[in-house]
């Protein structure tokens, strides 16, 4: 990934922020096919390796060499900034379109799990995350639906663990313009709809 200095995102509470906010992850990997990419929620779970499972059907966990390294990508925010935005177009008009955006980019060493066991917690976890934000209380629980309906399920998935060995994270969001022109970007991203762009911009140390 092209990585100028001052887009380079380090906070790792930022890195985890963008991978908690969009969570369907892209998995990457080089096969004897070519290169392949899947999409899939996948969640961190507490040793910081990453989480998730696939349709026994799909074809990835036998195209994949078990302890192969694989790529996620995580995409955060985004959106099209407009050179109108920025007061100083109005001046001199030395300014062009471009495109703002969080991204995550995580390195690691695949493993696929079909013991029922692995399977059970890739499903608790992912489930217990995403139902809690969504229903709170109320949360659907694997206990809820049949035993036997519950068992014949995780039958058809492919459990997966990801061990990391390195994480780079970009976040373009016009660092490289001064004030002015920022609060303009940010102001134009809000009256053009694209709020949450603005508001993470807006939420940058030293431009609030």
């Amino acid at each position: 990934m092209y990585l100028p200095e001052h887009f380079k995102e380090i906070d790792p509470q930022e890195i985890a922020a963008v991978i908690a906010a969009a969570p369907l992850g892209c998995v990457v990997a080089n096969t004897a096919e070519g290169l392949i990419a899947n999409h899939m929620p996948i969640l961190v779970d507490k040793r910081g390796e990453l989480v998730g499972h696939i349709a026994l059907a799909n074809d990835m966990h036998r195209l994949i060499a078990e302890g192969q390294e694989v790529l996620v990508i995580f995409r955060g925010v985004d959106g099209y900034v407009s050179p109108n935005f920025y007061p100083s177009k109005a001046e001199h008009h030395k300014q062009v379109p471009t495109w703002n955006y969080q991204v995550v980019h995580v390195h690691g060493t695949i493993s696929f799990q079909h013991d029922e066991s692995s399977k059970r917690a890739a499903v608790g976890l992912l489930t217990r995350e995403h139902e809690r934000r969504i229903n709170g209380a109320k949360a659907w629980r694997m206990a809820d639906a049949p035993a036997d309906y519950m068992t014949d399920m995780l039958g058809k998935i492919v459990a997966f663990r990801i061990a990391v060995t390195r994480t780079i994270a970009k976040s373009k969001l016009s660092q490289n313009k001064d004030m002015r022109d920022f609060d303009g970007a940010v102001d134009g991203l809000k009256s053009s709809g694209q709020d949450a762009l603005a508001t993470r911009m807006a939420a940058l140390p030293g431009r609030d």
